[in-house]
C-alpha cells in the first residue's frame, strides 16, 4: 500500500494507493485557516502535522499496515519557521497572507523584484517566503533568531515524521533557487537585503526529500520510506500526466493554477509567474497561479446565499454573458500574482442593473474566473493539451465554460485527488527509480468547446483585458476605509 497525502489550505487529504495505482480508501481532515486580522492568514503548525498522522491513521486502519511509501505533498509558498529540532517557533504564515504587501510595492518600484525574477524565475509575491522573511524580520526578530529553518508546509511534516531538514527543487523554486544551476542564488538573496538568513534555506533535495517514518504515529511501521513533495501544483501535473513540453495542466481549485510544460528558461520577459523545477533534469514548469479560483466563487454564492449545489441550475438560468455583467475576480486581500503582480489589484462587478438576477452574478463569476484562466495559460505559453482537475472542474457546466473560453478541448481527470497522485508517483520514482509508477496517470474524460459560444467568449476576452487595464488606475486610488469606532 502506497499513501499520498496532500495537506492544502483548509483541508488535509489521503488516499491509500494499490500496487497498480487503484485506489483503495481515502480520508479527509478539515484543517484551520486563522484570519488573525486584516490581511493576515495563519496556520498552527502543530495541527496540520496532526491532521497528516490522522487520515494516515484513518487508512491503515481501513486497508491495513502494508509497507509501501508514504507520499506527503502540500500547499506552496508562506513561511513555516521552525527552530533546529523542527519545532515551530511562531504560527505559520499562509501564501493568502498580505502583511508583506508595503515591502514588496517597495521592491516593485526599486527594481528589486524585477532582479529576482532575472535571477531565478520568479515574480514575487506578498505570500512568498521572501517578503515575508522581511516582514516577519521587521516585526519579530527575536523569531528569526530563534529560527533554525524557514521551512514549506510539506517539509515541517516531513521533518515532524522523519527528523530529515530538506526541500525539494519545486518549492525552493520561490524565490531564491536558481532553475539552472539547482541551488540558491546569492544575488537574489542580496538585492532583498536577506542574505543573513541564508543560513535558514533548507538544502535542497535534487530528486526530493526521502527518510523513513521514526514512530507510528502515523499508524504506519517505523521505517517506512516517506518522500516529500513535490509540492501541490508540480505533484499535481506529474498525477495527471501533463508531461509534454507545451501542454498545460488548469487546476481550478481555491486558487487558479495554470501550468505549462517547458524545457526553456526565458527569464528576460515580463516579471511575472513562476519557473517551477521539477525532479526531471531540464523540465520546468511555466506556472502563472491566480490568487482565487474557486475561492471567488465561493463569496459570491455566499453573499447571494446560495450554495454549490444549486450552481448547476444557475448556470443555467443565464445565458452566455451574464446578461451584460461582467467580474474582474480579483478577490485576494494579497491582490493578485499572476499573470501580473499588482498588490492592490481587487475585484469588481459591472454592468448591474434591476434586471439583474443572482443567476447573472454567479454566471459572471464563472466567466471571469475562466477569462482569467485563459490570461494566465496565454501568459505561461500554452500550445498544447489542456488538463483540467480541481474542485471546480467537478461542475460540468463550468468545465464547458472554460472549454468555451478557451476554445480548445478539455480533458478532465477523472480520478480524484491527482496531486496525492502525483506525490506517490514522485516517490515512488525517488525510491526506486526503476518503478512502474510512471504508469499511473489518471483518466481524463473530454469537454469540446461549442463554435458558436467560442466565437462569442473570444469578444468578451479581449474585452476581460481591457477592463483589466481600465480599472488600474481605480486600484491605485482605493476608496477610503472607516477605522473608527462603528
Amino acid at each position: 500500500m502506497d499513501v499520498g497525502v496532500d495537506v492544502g489550505t483548509t483541508v488535509t487529504k489521503a488516499v491509500a494507493f494499490d500496487a497498480d495505482g487503484r485506489p483503495l480508501a481515502e480520508a479527509s481532515r478539515p484543517t484551520r485557516l486563522v484570519h488573525r486580522s486584516t490581511g493576515r492568514f495563519e496556520h498552527e503548525t502543530a495541527e496540520i502535522v496532526a491532521s497528516v498522522n490522522e487520515v494516515v491513521q484513518e487508512l491503515a486502519g481501513a486497508v491495513g499496515n502494508r509497507p509501501g511509501v508514504l507520499a506527503i505533498t502540500a500547499q506552496g509558498d508562506g513561511l513555516w519557521l521552525v527552530d533546529d529540532a523542527g519545532t515551530p517557533v511562531r504560527p505559520a504564515i499562509s501564501w493568502l497572507d498580505a502583511r508583506s504587501s508595503p515591502i514588496l510595492e517597495r521592491w516593485t518600484t526599486e527594481g528589486v523584484a524585477e532582479r529576482v525574477f532575472r535571477r531565478s524565475g520568479n515574480r514575487m509575491f506578498p505570500g512568498a517566503s521572501g517578503p515575508l522573511l522581511a516582514a516577519v524580520r521587521a516585526e519579530e526578530p527575536e523569531v528569526i533568531e530563534r529560527a533554525g529553518t524557514a521551512a514549506y508546509c510539506k517539509d515541517v511534516v516531513m521533518q515532524a515524521l522523519t527528523g530529515v531538514r530538506a526541500t525539494d527543487v519545486s518549492d525552493a523554486s520561490a524565490p531564491f533557487l536558481d532553475p539552472r544551476t539547482g541551488e540558491y542564488d546569492d544575488e537574489a538573496l542580496a538585492a532583498t537585503g536577506l542574505s543573513e538568513v541564508r543560513r535558514l534555506l533548507a538544502p535542497v533535495a535534487a530528486g526530493g526529500p526521502v527518510g523513513e517514518l521514526r514512530d507510528d504515529s502515523t499508524g504506519m511501521a517505523p521505517g517506512t520510506r516517506v518522500s516529500a513533495g513535490p509540492y501541490d501544483l508540480p505533484a499535481a501535473a506529474a498525477g495527471a500526466g501533463v508531461t509534454e513540453p507545451g501542454d498545460a495542466l488548469l487546476t481550478v481549485g481555491t486558487t487558479l493554477a495554470c501550468q505549462v510544460v517547458t524545457r526553456e528558461l526565458p527569464v528576460d520577459g515580463e516579471p511575472a509567474g513562476l519557473f517551477l523545477g521539477t525532479w526531471t533534469p531540464g523540465v520546468w514548469l511555466r506556472a502563472m497561479p491566480a490568487m482565487v479560483g474557486t475561492a471567488a466563487l465561493d463569496r459570491v454564492l455566499a453573499l447571494v446565499g446560495v450554495g454549490t449545489a444549486q450552481l448547476p441550475g444557475l448556470l443555467a438560468e443565464s445565458p452566455p454573458g451574464a446578461s451584460g455583467v461582467t467580474v474582474l475576480p480579483y478577490l485576494s486581500e494579497a491582490g493578485e500574482r499572476a499573470p501580473f503582480v499588482d498588490t492592490r489589484a481587487r475585484g469588481t462587478i459591472d454592468g448591474i442593473s434591476l434586471a439583474t438576477t443572482t443567476a447573472d452574478l454567479v454566471r459572471a463569476t464563472c466567466e471571469g474566473i475562466a477569462y482569467a484562466a485563459r490570461h494566465c495559460l496565454d501568459a505561461a505559453g500554452w500550445t498544447g493539451r489542456v488538463t483540467v482537475c480541481g474542485g471546480g472542474a467537478r461542475s460540468s457546466e463550468w468545465t464547458q465554460i472554460l472549454a468555451d473560453v478557451l476554445n480548445a478541448p478539455l480533458h478532465t481527470a477523472e480520478a480524484e485527488q491527482v496531486a496525492a497522485r502525483g506525490a506517490v508517483i514522485c516517490a515512488r520514482r525517488a525510491v526506486d527509480p526503476d518503478s512502474a509508477g510512471a504508469e499511473w496517470i489518471a483518466e481524463t474524460r473530454q469537454v469540446d468547446p461549442d463554435p458558436a459560444r467560442a466565437e462569442f467568449y473570444a469578444e468578451g476576452y479581449a474585452h476581460y483585458l481591457r477592463r483589466i487595464e481600465a480599472a488600474r488606475p481605480r486600484w491605485s486610488d482605493p476608496a477610503p476605509t472607516f477605522t473608527g469606532d462603528r
